[in-house]
């Protein structure tokens, strides 16, 4: 059977990957290939450090889509994929990949996934995690200083000029396109037992 292609999106913060999570814990990780779009951010070693942080990481050309796309094709087809591995505090992709190999469902998650038109085409369920922006902000500003060794200064910085311009551009008109609106990401336990139920399901009728 051809594998269920799932897209998770959201604004930054919005707990897509906690969603993600909770639906490979509900359905169980060994039926789910996951796949993150932010692992496909563009090289930056070609640029000095300084001018990489300038980089407009919220934009969609600041990802390699097309390599995603590629590997979801492969996936498709029963291949396993070498998805590459970013170091988000140096912005470039380090020289180690991680394996993916083919699942019955392919789980991919993502801020933009729904504003490239040939990637939003694959999927087969659309979800968009909605979170109000002041919680968005305040998660971002945690992990970004805390796990990537930012400044506040430099958080609020990007936010403000990239971020949430972006957010409005690209995201934001991009949840049209969900299947399912999931309002506060990781917390709305009903929703993700609705979808993960589901899912459940259609490996039921694969299996018989």
């Amino acid at each position: 059977m051809r594998p269920l292609i799932i897209g998770v999106a959201g604004g930054t913060g919005s707990g897509k990957t906690t969603v993600a999570n909770r639906i490979l814990e509900r359905v169980g990780a060994e039926h789910i290939a996951y796949i993150p779009h932010d692992a496909y951010y563009k090289d930056l070693s070609h640029l000095a450090h300084e001018k990489r942080s300038q980089v407009n990481f919220d934009h969609p050309d600041s990802l390699e889509t097309d390599l995603l796309i590629q590997h979801l094709r492969q996936l498709q087809m029963g291949q396993p994929v070498e998805i590459p591995i970013y170091d988000f505090t140096d912005h470039t992709r380090t020289l180690e990949t991680q394996h993916v190999a083919p699942a019955p469902i392919i789980l991919v998650e993502g801020i933009l996934i729904f504003a490239e038109p040939e990637l939003l085409s694959i999927f087969d369920v659309r979800l968009f995690v909605d979170t109000d922006a002041d919680i968005r902000l305040i998660r971002r500003l945690r992990r970004d200083v805390q796990d990537r060794g930012r400044t506040f200064e430099s958080v609020i910085d990007q936010y403000l000029q990239t971020v949430r311009p972006m957010h409005i551009e690209f995201v934001e008109p991009s949840k049209r396109y969900a299947d399912v609106i999931i309002p506060e990401g990781g917390f709305n336990e009903v929703a993700i037992e609705m979808v993960a139920a589901r899912i459940r399901g259609l490996l039921e009728e694969d299996r018989g």
